[in-house]
């Protein structure tokens, strides 16, 4: 059988394969009004799509603990109560169909309050529903980017609170896993590297400062998400950066770190902290990272990046680079990605009874 579509068990989860959808934002939700945050028609059936497709596990996409955490205005959150009820509609579904929901909880730092992509994803201000950014140093992301608010210690605390308090409301939605957000240049990356790092107190310099932050958010989201269920983090393994910024020996320190405070998984990508930086992009370019953390820390890892094809895929599980593999844009073009491998390789998915004439 594919290793591929053998289940995957974290905690007392056991997911159904080792084909994972990772968090990709659809910049859709409405920016004002009381569905702010909340997802819609559109959220229902981009993932749907990939739930009756055989995907094992969806994550949604970077879900704000706060308004001022989202990328931009058109970011979902879970911040309320509306915003709970509008996302067991899809998780319901989700189970459904055999796939495991998760949602990536996030903050974004000096990088919120954007446009969205298509539309250049130039900082927006209040005038197109925008917000003065908090970073942990007034040191903006490029010149294009305003200079965020340093965040007070009173303000960090309260920003944990927030992840806790949205981890609770993910349990209320129906979700299996939450998994933190902490790569790309957001808000607990901030923190994690010296290239964006600038404080001089328990929460900047030294590596075991700049760690703080992001493991005093895992221990409160730890605290009230059940012992049952997996938590993961996300990491940038690498800025690519020569000198000066956060790098794959720090991931594999943190990786540790991560693991003793009650992390199940890492989920492993690179880049998105330092602008203008050159990145070796190929198939699988980060999947390295993902395996000297699961070699070195000892850690279950998934693995991303430009992994398109099912021999790739297969491969990178048999040779115990990684316990599983995300899917992003291949996903966003394929859909049914897992059930079409699945026949190809020999696996073995759910198929909606729906479909079955067809299979």
């Amino acid at each position: 059988m594919s290793v591929l579509f053998e289940p995957y068990r974290l905690r007392e989860l056991t997911i159904p394969n080792r084909v994972w959808m990772p968090p990709m934002c659809q910049y859709s939700a409405a920016p004002e009004g009381p569905g702010t945050g909340a997802p819609g028609d559109w959220h229902f059936a981009h993932y749907a799509a990939r739930a009756t497709g055989g995907t094992g596990l969806i994550i949604v996409e970077a879900t704000a603990v706060a308004p001022e955490g989202r990328i931009s205005p058109y970011d979902l959150g879970l911040w309320n109560d509306t915003q709970v009820e509008a996302f067991r509609r899809i998780t319901r579904f989700l189970k459904t169909q055999g796939t495991v929901p998760a949602v990536q909880l996030a903050h974004a730092g000096r990088k919120a309050s954007t446009e969205r992509p298509w539309r250049g994803g130039a900082p927006v201000g209040p005038d197109a529903h925008g917000w003065q950014p908090v970073a942990p140093s007034a040191v903006p992301f490029d010149e294009k980017h305003p200079v965020p608010d340093e965040l007070t210690v009173e303000q960090i605390r309260s920003v944990v609170g927030q992840f806790a308090e949205a981890a609770r409301r993910a349990l209320a939605a129906g979700f299996e896993v939450v998994e933190i957000h902490g790569a790309h240049g957001y808000l607990i990356n901030e923190f994690l590297s010296p290239h964006s790092n600038r404080r001089t107190d328990a929460y900047g310099g030294s590596y075991e400062n700049r760690i703080r932050f992001a493991l005093e958010v895992v221990d409160a989201v730890r605290e009230v998400w059940p012992q049952d269920k997996p938590l993961f983090f996300r990491v940038s393994a690498t800025e690519w950066l020569e000198e000066g910024g956060w790098t794959a020996d720090d991931t594999v320190r943190l990786a540790a770190e991560l693991k003793a405070h009650g992390v199940d998984l890492l989920d492993v990508s690179t880049g998105g902290n330092a602008s203008g930086v050159r990145i070796p992009v190929g198939p699988g370019y980060q999947v390295p990272f993902a395996t000297r953390v699961r070699e070195e820390a000892g850690m279950p890892v998934a693995a991303v990046g430009l992994i398109t094809e099912p021999e790739q895929a297969e491969k990178i599980l048999a040779n115990g680079e990684a316990d599983a593999v995300l899917l992003g844009r291949e996903l966003l073009r394929s859909p049914s990605w897992a059930r079409q491998t699945a026949r190809e390789l020999g696996g073995e998915v759910h198929v909606p009874d729906q479909y079955h004439r067809s299979v």
